[in-house]
């Protein structure tokens, strides 16, 4: 297997830009490419259709942390989206093992020796690029405990998060709250009259609710929320919700499906607005948990016995 060359600055979409912030996200983009030039399984990263969707993607969602930390987005072969969506859970694992986790860990290399300088850091992805970090999470950290100290929270948003994976990696932790760290967020994002199948959502999925930062199943009304960015515009608050435990998913109501309809997923499902919904709640969110990420880490520094 061929690997890319991280190195090479062609091979990111953003590399921290002036590093004027103490800590770092390190994005993994959604899919922004769908076999439209060879037959391929996996994209080319050189395909100018693919980096122009790459960046817009990054545009749209990666800029929620871009007010509170030095943004690092890869480019990465990806699969295919619809010889995805028909795979397993296990399936789909399998071919992320290959092209896709490959680039994502020669990037992480990278990263780490060359950009990082021990910086505390966010994870964050969405859709396959979180299918790609979990991945991150059980092998990657796992075999980098030293790195893994360091990583204020990961943002999973837009796949599931199961019971069985958690189990499957007694390291990892999921948030129960606004300001927990060292710990995963996620969720995905339906309307309450869809009853089909979300290919998303998994048995077992762990969900969050983004405005209140509670595991409940509370209602909690748009007035709530600090506000939506729908394709790029802001929307003001016009998303509430409710997490369904039943259905492993979180429940907009308040939201205009045909405006959020998508060209892959059947009506109802907010796959392409996880991120946009909640804009200014995940924004905020993550200036919360770097705050008491740091103060945390004062507290130990000063509690450790000076010789």
């Amino acid at each position: 297997m061929t690997h890319t060359d991280y190195s090479d600055g062609f091979n990111w979409i953003a590399r921290g830009g002036t590093l004027d912030k103490p800590v770092d996200v390190f994005h993994i983009t959604p899919t922004s490419w769908y076999g439209q030039t060879d037959g391929e399984l996996f994209s080319d990263i050189a395909d100018p259709v693919y980096r122009e969707m790459a960046e817009m993607n990054t545009r749209l969602q990666a800029s929620v942390f871009e007010k509170c930390a030095n943004l690092f987005v890869p480019h990465y072969r990806q699969l295919e989206p619809r010889f995805c969506l028909s795979l397993s859970y296990e399936g789909r694992l399998r071919y992320i093992e290959q092209e896709p986790k490959r680039d994502i860990f020669d990037a992480l290399d990278y990263y780490f020796e060359h950009f990082n300088c021990g910086r505390p850091f966010i994870l964050s992805g969405h859709s396959q690029g979180s299918i790609v970090m979990l991945t991150v999470l059980s092998e990657y950290m796992k075999n980098h405990p030293d790195r893994y100290r360091r990583m204020i929270a990961a943002y999973l948003i837009g796949y599931s998060v199961t019971d069985r994976f958690l189990s499957d990696n007694p390291h990892l932790r999921f948030a129960e709250g606004a300001d927990d760290t060292g710990v995963i967020i996620s969720y995905n994002t339906q309307a309450p009259e869809f009853e089909g199948v979300n290919p998303l959502v998994f048995e077992g999925a762990q969900v969050i609710n983004p405005i209140s930062w509670s595991r409940g199943e509370e209602h909690i009304a748009a007035r709530e929320s600090l506000g939506s960015r729908i394709k790029g515009r802001d929307s003001g608050s016009c998303a509430d919700a409710r997490v369904d435990k039943r259905r492993g998913c979180l429940i907009c109501s308040t939201a205009d499906a045909n405006r959020l309809k998508s060209e892959i997923f059947e009506k109802g499902v907010y796959h392409n607005h996880d991120y946009g919904l909640y804009y200014y709640d995940l924004r905020r969110n993550a200036a919360v948990r770097i705050e008491s990420f740091v103060k945390t880490s004062e507290k130990s520094s000063n509690n450790i016995k000076k010789p």
